[in-house]
């Protein structure tokens, strides 16, 4: 099962908001970091479900370290990783 890195990040006067550096414009939030997580994972489903066209592929840890822009976005965040399950196709 693949997984998707997530950015958690959290100012002081907001909700925790939760970014996809490899699916951009892929967007969650939640009052608690629990709760976060288990947005990420519904949003994730939901964006594949509505993606015009392939729906990209995850970056390894290891190759998103190396991407200036990725360690500038995630300088201040929690890095997690989600789960990503393709939901199947209904049969007809």
């Amino acid at each position: 099962m693949p997984h998707y890195i997530a950015l958690i990040h959290k100012d002081a006067d907001s909700s925790y908001g939760v970014s996809f550096p490899d699916i951009p414009g892929v967007i969650t939030g939640a009052d608690t970091i629990d709760e976060a997580i288990q947005m990420a994972r519904e949003v994730l489903e939901f964006a594949a479900e509505d993606w015009d066209g392939e729906f990209p592929m995850p970056r390894t840890i290891d190759q998103l370290r190396a991407d200036p822009e990725f360690q500038a976005d995630a300088a201040d965040a929690v890095v997690a990783a989600v789960p990503f399950r393709v939901k199947a196709e209904a049969a007809e």
